[in-house]
């Protein structure tokens, strides 16, 4: 097998202010054509940083020393990308390696239609007609799974899902036909049912075009669906190298052994929920009255028509409740309700009919002035911390906002003893309270962002999506640290999530939605055990897990799944 590109003793460091930070230090790693290398490790591990290295991606304050070797498509000429000058580097970039990103909303320019995008690499490359680009776009974005690409040619990337997105964006990366395609955490903030879309349009391209491909993830999953061979990256070095079955079976480095503990199963939940269940069992013998923390009954919720377009119900009928001190898991695709519900709990969209009840409080037509002295009850924890903190405003004075706001302290510095505490119930040195947002990485910034959740003494918590972003170390430690903190302060809490796995580990019952409608409920041994309904069982077939052996044979139960829906269509 000919090689398509070739690291050898790669080593970078940045230029700061505080001196120079080493971020990867001697790499040496390969990958033949036809071949899935990913390369794993949790943020700042040096994994990114060695893959846009390939792409001569780096900013001017790097130093980079090494060699990047890299073939052309045809096999007939090497390049070392380091050397590269920047005319090199526009020729070889989608030519000979092209890169898909993690953020495809991002990626992609919303002022142009996806078909310019995609046409303007083939412009850059060569002496094409418009009328011949838009001709070759059309025929990717049929290659990749676009539906009607005659017409989706002309549509602008917000008029695509999340899952479309990419698939325009790997449709970009493919146009010129490279040998190489770099792949940054591509499924990242994909639902699980559309991550396997992606993974098995990825190895379409692998087995169709030959394509060799570097995987940046840290979903072990992921890994095990899709890579032949696997790098783990930890402080800037490769620890372990090996093939993906071996590393899988016998991982060698306590690193690697560490980070495959770390992967949420399901199964894992069941000690969890008898010790929940035990603990509410003694508070409820101390004379606590189990009334409802919140209780729907048909709820339905439905978006007014506007812009010419016909009205859209999110909720449909959708009946549960949640005990004082339970957590409800709530799991499905995006669109299927769960952020709209979790909104309404906290009354930030109106209800339409039905009837939902939080706190005692009915929330069908319910007047603000009084249903605000409740929000106190209600915390938050929010899907990405970065975005949900004020970044002018330190830690302290964000976890202290939400005491401030409702009188339990007259400014921030009165409610400072208040913020240490929280700090150090989530693991945070009361010293980070000092810093802002961008001085604190993902998992710290999340735990700062549960820190302002608990801040008022809920009695319910609001978690949508919480670690969806996280390394899964990070992650394994922010649930664990949700789950104590769940029994240590007795909260109710509705946690949203599209990951069966982690709502396995935290949740006493789960309910799955699928378009607005509520199609099971039970606790996680009868849902994800025994499921019922068909999609359910998508979802459940959907999720990968960390063992290539077990995922191949889930891989065959998806399709068979697949293709009964398709047979016999709701």
């Amino acid at each position: 097998m000919s090689r398509v590109v070739d690291i050898k003793d790669l080593s970078i460091s940045f230029a700061t202010d505080a001196g120079a930070v080493k971020a990867v230090d001697g790499v040496s790693l390969s990958v033949n054509r036809g071949e899935v290398l990913a390369i794993v490790g949790e943020s700042g591990s040096g994994k990114t940083v060695t893959a846009k290295t390939i792409l001569g991606l780096l900013p001017e304050t790097a130093t980079t020393g090494g060699a990047v070797l890299l073939s052309n498509r045809a096999g007939t000429s090497v390049s070392d990308v380091v050397s590269l000058s920047k005319k090199q580097l526009r020729a070889v970039r989608g030519a000979d390696v092209s890169m898909v990103f993690q953020e495809p909303s991002t990626a992609l320019n919303p002022v142009y239609t996806v078909g310019w995008q995609i046409a303007e690499g083939l412009r850059a490359h060569g002496k094409l007609s418009r009328a011949e680009a838009k001709r070759e776009a059309i025929e990717i974005l049929r290659k990749v799974g676009i539906p009607e690409p005659e017409v989706r040619v002309n549509y602008y990337p917000h008029q695509f899902s999340g899952g479309q997105k990419q698939r325009v964006v790997i449709a970009s990366a493919l146009v010129l036909n490279p040998g190489l395609i770099v792949a940054d955490e591509p499924t990242t903030a994909l639902d699980v049912t559309v991550q396997a879309e992606i993974l098995e349009l990825l190895r379409r391209l692998r087995d169709e075009f030959d394509t060799a491909i570097v995987l940046i993830t840290h979903n072990m999953g992921v890994v095990a669906d899709l890579a032949d061979r696997v790098a783990v990256m930890y402080q800037g070095k490769v620890v372990e190298e090996a093939d993906a079955k071996t590393l899988f079976a016998h991982p060698q480095n306590d690193y690697t052994k560490r980070l495959l503990d770390s992967v949420p199963r399901i199964g894992q939940g069941r000690a969890r929920t008898e010790e929940r269940q035990r603990v509410r069992a003694e508070r409820a013998s101390g004379g606590v009255v189990d009334v409802p923390v919140v209780e729907a009954t048909n709820l339905t919720i439905e978006y007014a028509a506007r812009f010419g377009r016909k009205g859209f119900r999110a909720v449909d009928d959708v009946s549960f409740r949640i005990g004082p001190g339970e957590v409800l898991g709530l799991v499905g695709e995006s669109g299927s309700g769960k952020t709209t519900i979790g909104r309404a709990i906290g009354g930030l969209t109106r209800i339409t009919s039905g009837s939902l009840k939080v706190l005692g409080f009915e929330m069908l037509d319910f007047a603000e002035r009084r249903f605000k002295p409740l929000r106190a009850d209600i915390g938050f924890v929010f899907q990405d911390p970065a975005a949900s903190f004020n970044p002018l405003l330190t830690i302290a004075d964000a976890v202290a906002e939400p005491l401030v706001i409702h009188g339990r302290a007259k400014n921030p510095a009165q409610a400072r003893k208040r913020v240490d505490e929280l700090l150090e119930a989530v693991q945070l040195p009361k010293s980070y309270g000092d810093r802002f947002p961008h001085e604190l990485s993902g998992g710290q910034r999340q735990r700062a962002s549960l820190a302002r959740g608990l801040a008022l003494e809920p009695k319910l918590l609001i978690a949508d999506e919480p670690t969806s972003a996280l390394d899964v170390s990070v992650q394994a430690r922010v649930l664990e640290l949700f789950a104590e903190l769940q029994l240590e302060f007795g909260f109710a809490a509705l946690f949203i999530s599209h990951d069966l796995a982690v709502v396995d580990l935290l949740a006493d019952r789960i309910a799955v939605l699928y378009h607005g409608r509520l199609v099971e409920e039970g606790t996680g041994a009868e849902v994800l055990g025994d499921p019922r309904d068909p999609y359910t069982r998508r979802l459940l077939a959907s999720l990968p897990v960390p063992d290539p052996v077990e995922q191949a044979a889930r891989r065959t139960v998806l399709a068979r799944i697949q293709a009964e829906a398709g047979a016999n269509p709701a």
